[in-house]
């Protein structure tokens, strides 16, 4: 449907070409409205996702503008009036399944086949219209079939094609008006057949095929048709089936048809009634589909994070594949971050029902829904509304590594580097997404990606040097790019800048960003002095002209200050580099800027913007402070140029986080047997650290907020009390309240040295035990 506007829309604003291909057409002798169509699809290059071209969009919008009175196309023959042509079948029937066990697990060589041969076609049409009551179809707009594929023979299929134009339950639980489903309607997909053989009788298999199916068809939507569906329909005629199967497979029932089908075009209302269940492909699907009828709106930064409902705010919801693993989830959540430098064991209070349903949520097998992307989807939906409420938003991307060398028992880990023996140290690589505004303030984790490296001196043994861009570790950053440009299509109002460090600095970063959304940019530091262009000087020398000295020697263009954070001296060690001490200070630096073209040799040269920065009176003994800014913002004044340094210079805000996620959650010190299973209780941890660092800057940032913004009406008597102890006036503003659980985590009260993460997470793990054994005070007397 968002196809056939386009091409509508492109058509409304070209009618003078559009009489002359038509009135073209027709003067070659075409008398088909299918091939005036494809006349005008040459024309205008209306192609597909496959290249092929969009004829049946065209031939709708055609008649549309006919209606309209915006062109007179001549009366030709209209195509396709003929008889329905039947499908292709075999001309035998499918030979049954044999020896099929009465459980899922126990079936072997399971696959989920996609038809795309002629007799892959004529097997799974005759399954259909032999053994499914509707038939083969036949099947409208884009369309997948699958075949169930076994070592015990076919067992079934699945079939997926347009969805329905108008459906009133589904169209009010999404909270859709005509334009919103005028536009998104391409992005749900229906699920038209779902067959299980007669006679199997395999407990499960059903609702197993419809969860296969579910992870496979965006793919394969994606690599046929060019996009992928955010969304899945189908219908359950509940005089007949209970629907048992969908609903096991985590459907949910959106309401009812009103008994019409797609064509009665006379309110004959003969059908059955039927039920709508939806399913969710896409976490994010509803700030995609910006609906506003589903309560989408703009959050403040610590809205819904007080003590007592932050947990189901960000983590509530999850589609887990069962109701009981989404309330586990906020449950385990909710004690973790009472005491988030403990294990669940501690955490919990001796709780065994609950250590036990912990564990049972991380230990869900490899398959199913309990993944790191669904565990934090409700924490990215929520984040994506705190970055709605602000005009610019810093996406700061970088990785780190995790360190479980110590956990010889976990299985599948990586080698994250080694020592001058070569001893390799083994853990995880996590790449994630930091969302921030301008001022700093930490809005969310945007997305989180696990990578487990081979070890180098294998993977060397076994893969040819050149590898493919998808599997080179550079490729992450990519993925991340891309990640910000999907968050930021139904954010039309918010620009949200990706900043990166020196690791993303290669071409084909820059190359991706020409297809992403208008309102994405990039900043990134350059690592790399490239050559812009190379000229012959009248001796006939080739001179390189290069990136760095370009931008040094063009004029200074304004001054700025930089605060340079402090590093505290390390020692060289087995398995960590030796690191010199950096006091803080505050560095006066010189700006300039310049525009660049970076050659490309396989495609044409990317324009950026480059803002020098450089120190030029450094202190005695430091190191002067340098960096040469890429981005696609453009710089034409000491203004622009200082802002996009102050956005640069909030990339810190990334390494302090992963700083609590590793001294105050703990996070390398998790123990489970597998990295599956430790990324799952890392991405419970890491909503958990963002919230620890919101608690800090929001002390600092905006002290007067009232105290309840983030602590329970429990935690606030109990550091009045505190207060009242050492004299302090009471908690009744945010900020108070923050320094008083800095005081409990150490904190001098010395106010140009502001309490950090580290005296925080140990202060609010001493407030929530003081509470507790308040409650229990109160309870017991």
């Amino acid at each position: 449907m968002e196809v056939q506007n386009q091409v509508g829309r492109s058509l409304r604003g070209n009618l003078a070409r559009l009489h002359d291909v038509v009135n073209g057409a027709v003067s070659q002798g075409v008398d088909s409205l299918g091939q005036v169509a494809d006349h005008v699809c040459e024309a205008f290059d209306f192609r597909d996702g496959r290249g092929r071209l969009q004829r049946a969009s065209c031939c709708a919008a055609l008649t549309d503008l006919e209606a309209a009175g915006h062109v007179a196309l001549p009366r030709c023959r209209r195509s396709g009036g003929g008889a329905r042509r039947a499908p292709r079948v075999l001309t035998h029937p499918v030979a049954p399944a044999v020896d099929v066990p009465d459980t899922v697990g126990a079936l072997r060589d399971l696959t989920l086949v996609l038809v795309e041969t002629d007799a892959q076609r004529r097997v799974w049409n005759t399954l259909m219209a032999h053994e499914h009551p509707r038939g083969a179809g036949p099947f409208v707009g884009p369309q997948l079939r699958y075949l169930v594929d076994s070592a015990h023979g076919w067992l079934g299929g699945v079939g997926f094609a347009s969805c329905a134009l108008r459906l009133a339950a589904r169209d009010a639980w999404i909270g859709w008006d005509d334009v919103g489903r005028r536009t998104h309607l391409h992005r749900v997909l229906g699920l038209c057949r779902l067959l299980v053989r007669p006679g199997i009788g395999c407990r499960n298999l059903a609702s197993h095929l419809l969860g296969r199916a579910a992870r496979a068809v965006g793919d394969d939507c994606e690599r046929l048709y060019g996009y992928r569906p955010w969304l899945l329909e189908t219908f359950v005629d509940e005089t007949e089936q209970s629907g048992a199967s969908v609903r096991a497979a985590n459907w949910i029932r959106v309401g009812e048809t009103c008994g019409r089908g797609r064509g009665d075009r006379t309110h004959a209302a003969a059908e059955t009634r039927k039920a709508v269940y939806m399913y969710a492909l896409e976490p994010a699907w509803r700030a995609r589909l910006a609906a506003p009828a589903a309560g989408i709106a703009p959050l403040a930064a610590g809205d819904g994070l007080d003590a007592a409902s932050w947990a189901s705010h960000e983590f509530g919801g999850a589609r887990l594949g069962d109701a009981r693993l989404s309330a586990r989830l906020v449950q385990s959540a909710q004690h973790m971050a009472e005491s988030p430098m403990r294990a669940i064991t501690g955490a919990a209070h001796g709780a065994r029902a609950l250590v036990k349903g912990h564990y049972r949520l991380i230990d869900q097998p490899a398959d199913s829904a309990v993944t790191v992307d669904n565990i934090l989807a409700p924490h990215r939906e929520r984040t994506l509304r705190r970055m709605q409420a602000h005009d610019t938003v810093l996406c700061i991307q970088d990785g780190t590594r995790l360190n479980f060398t110590r956990r010889g028992q976990t299985q599948g880990l990586g080698a994250i580097g080694s020592n001058q023996t070569g001893a390799v140290a083994r853990g995880l690589e996590l790449h994630t997404t930091l969302a921030v505004n301008p001022d700093g303030v930490a809005l969310g984790v945007l997305r989180a990606s696990f990578d487990a490296p081979a070890d180098p001196a294998a993977e060397a043994e076994d893969q040819p040097s050149a590898k493919p861009r998808e599997e080179r570790k550079s490729f992450r950053w990519i993925e991340g790019l891309r990640d910000c440009a999907q968050a930021a299509e139904p954010l039309s109002e918010t620009r949200v800048v990706c900043v990166m460090d020196r690791e993303a600095d290669f071409r084909d970063l820059f190359v991706e960003h020409r297809t992403a959304a208008p309102q994405v940019d990039l900043l990134v530091r350059a690592k790399a002095d490239r050559v812009l262009s190379r000229e012959k000087t009248p001796d006939g020398q080739t001179v390189s002209r290069r990136l760095f000295d370009t931008v040094r020697n063009a004029p200074a263009r304004g001054a700025a200050k930089v605060e340079v954070q402090r590093l505290s001296a390390r020692v060289k060690a087995s398995k960590q580099a030796r690191k010199d001490r950096r006091e803080a200070r505050v560095a006066e630096v010189t700006l300039r800027y310049q525009q660049v073209a970076l050659p490309c040799p396989d495609a044409t040269p990317v324009a950026l913007w480059v803002v020098h920065v450089r120190e030029e009176q450094p202190p005695a003994a430091a190191e002067p402070l340098e960096w040469f800014l890429l981005t696609t913002l453009r710089v034409t004044s000491p203004d622009d140029a200082a802002r996009i340094l102050q956005w640069y210079a909030r990339r810190w805000r990334i390494e302090e986080y992963f700083r609590v996620l590793k001294s105050g959650c703990k996070v390398e010190e998790l123990q489970h047997h597998s990295a599956e299973r430790l990324e799952r209780a890392m991405a419970i941890k890491m909503v958990i650290g963002w919230r620890i660092q919101l608690m800090v800057q929001l002390g600092r940032e905006v002290p007067d907020l009232p105290g309840d913004l983030l602590f329970s009406d429990g935690e606030l008597r109990v550091l009045a009390t505190f207060a009242r102890s050492r004299k302090l006036p009471p908690p009744t503003r945010l900020g108070d309240a923050v320094g008083l659980v800095g005081r409990l985590g150490g904190w001098l009260g010395r106010q140009r040295d502001p309490p950090g993460a580290q005296l925080l997470w140990h202060g609010y793990t001493q407030l929530v035990a003081m509470a507790f054994a308040f409650e229990l005070r109160d309870e017991f007397g």
